[in-house]
């Protein structure tokens, strides 16, 4: 069923199911701002980390340079251009989008933004001064407790929670390809580091990895 509401002389598309949901104007700028606010705070925690611990002289960033693979070099790369088009897609869609999914799955993308952002901000706060963006060349620390013992990666959980809290509050198809894309990069990189993890740590990090889920939960 499709209709068409007049809102202070603007006309709101609506239509029933999942995809759209009429939106006053009031209400829009709710989202917007609720998204806006999520991602500030979701990288606020991320540059900061890094400026600390930069004025603690730690090469906090890794991405894409260093003496590594081709391979890893290559993943590293593209997964860091992919996480930025997702940012510049999410961003675009919360100022210029206007058909919406419906008020309960905007909900479910602000709960999820709020998880990535917690998940995020222990990931990088547990690990202290051993936490990297990439793949480090020196061996750091195993860090297994905190939010580290249900998650062998949650700064990449809250990366595809923050991910995903966008796609639900402005759903469209380039922000879900984009989106879908640094996903998939951001598990490769998951992949690579886990290597570099059993040549650092060995037996340890089996060990690890045997009680505690990639992504979240515990043998």
């Amino acid at each position: 069923m499709h209709s068409y509401k007049n809102v202070r002389n603007a006309h709101v598309y609506v239509r029933t199911g999942i995809v759209s949901a009429p939106v006053e104007p009031e209400g829009l700028m709710c989202y917007q701002i609720t998204a806006i606010i999520i991602l500030i705070t979701f990288y606020a925690f991320y540059f900061a980390k890094i400026v600390i611990q930069g004025k603690q002289n730690i090469k906090t960033n890794r991405m894409g340079v260093g003496n590594k693979s081709a391979k890893v070099l290559m993943i590293e790369r593209i997964t860091a251009c992919a996480t930025v088009l997702a940012l510049v897609s999410g961003v675009c869609s919360i100022l210029w989008v206007r058909q919406f999914p419906t008020t309960a799955v905007r909900v479910t993308g602000i709960i999820l933004g709020i998880l990535g952002v917690l998940c995020f901000a222990l990931a990088t706060t547990t690990m202290k001064s051993a936490w990297r963006v990439g793949i480090p060349e020196e061996k750091t620390m195993l860090i297994t407790r905190g939010i580290y013992s249900i998650s062998r990666n949650p700064a990449f959980v809250g990366f595809d929670l923050m991910f995903l809290s966008i796609c639900f509050m402005f759903y469209n198809l380039p922000l879900m390809l984009c989106s879908s894309f640094a996903m998939v990069m951001l598990h490769l990189q998951i992949l690579q580091e886990e290597e570099h993890m059993h040549r650092m740590f060995g037996e340890e990090y089996e060990a690890y990895r045997k009680h505690t889920y990639r992504y979240w939960g515990r043998r």
